[in-house]
């Protein structure tokens, strides 16, 4: 098993060379059809198309956790790109759950 790096954001390969390529662009727009909304606008009482799926625990090279849907979650570019950003620096732990397993925010 190829060990993990621990600096994987700073990783310089492309995106296809990261796990980003046609597969991962196929199972993201299937997602996204299936999950429209955005959890974290949802959870704020707004109704925002979500164009991101976003990694609930960050996989860090991890390919099991990279494509394991059930760690999957859809926001809008503005949550994915500000509070979950901001989340996931701060270290904080996102362990609470709805009934149908999405993460509270």
């Amino acid at each position: 098993m190829r060990e993990l790096n621990p600096h994987w954001r700073l990783d310089k390969r492309s995106s296809a060379e990261r796990g980003y390529g046609s597969r991962w662009q196929k199972a993201r727009a299937s997602f996204l059809k299936s999950h429209p909304l955005c959890v974290m606008c949802g959870d704020e009482g707004r109704v925002t198309a979500a164009n991101v799926v976003d990694h609930i625990k960050p996989h860090a090279g991890d390919q099991a956790l990279f494509w394991a849907k059930t760690n999957w979650q859809p926001l809008c570019k503005s949550h994915h790109d500000s509070d979950k950003q901001m989340l996931e620096k701060s270290g904080e732990s996102r362990a609470k759950f709805t009934a149908d397993g999405r993460v509270v925010w």
